[in-house]
């Protein structure tokens, strides 16, 4: 059993008596995005069990990565459906990147191009901005810097919103991109005549 299996056990097997089982368990899963620094896993994995989440199973892909250079992660969990939102919520409140929750998925997909000092401005800031306050999954991202990285760069940024709140999350990016001063280049949206 290597180290992080341990770790993985001991968190799993602490809480095992404090999960309900009488009003009934559902099983979901949990993607996660997690920086590859040993006990990462294990800081990801402490508020599913501290809030009444019983592990069931982890898939770490530690050798991909994802368009922000991190590790996805996918955790399988039970919990009473009362407690799943106070899980995730506990998740993002620790700082983890939580892709996707159980059911909760995203049902469109827009991008928009960036264009600034995003370097300078700190792009990993921006698109973690962009996921909370936009409420938004980053799924994809290009980069281009072709004066390197102390001149203006841009920036395709693929996301996925839930259906009907485009104009929600575009509102929320331009508001970013103000606070940032760059540039936010826009989807054609509709297909009505100019």
């Amino acid at each position: 059993m290597d180290a992080c299996t341990r770790e993985v056990t001991a968190v799993s097997d602490e809480h095992d008596e404090d999960a309900e089982t009488d009003g009934g368990v559902r099983a979901y899963t949990v993607r996660l995005e997690l920086v590859d620094e040993p006990g990462e896993l294990l800081r990801a994995l402490e508020p599913i069990a501290e809030s009444g989440g019983n592990l069931l199973s982890i898939h770490h892909e530690r050798g991909s990565m994802t368009p922000r250079g991190h590790i996805p992660v996918e955790v399988d969990l039970e919990s009473p459906p009362e407690r799943f939102d106070d899980i995730v919520d506990a998740l993002r409140d620790a700082g983890v990147n939580v892709i996707q929750a159980g059911a909760e998925h995203y049902g469109e997909e827009i991008s928009v191009v960036l264009v600034g000092d995003l370097v300078d401005t700190d792009l990993s800031d921006t698109l973690s901005r962009i996921e909370s306050t936009a409420d938004a999954a980053v799924r994809d991202l290009s980069l281009s810097a072709p004066d390197g990285t102390e001149a203006v760069s841009s920036a395709r940024v693929r996301l996925a919103i839930d259906s009907g709140e485009t104009d929600a999350a575009l509102s929320a990016i331009r508001s970013l991109g103000a606070d940032k001063e760059l540039t936010v280049v826009e989807p054609l949206l509709g297909g009505e005549a100019a």
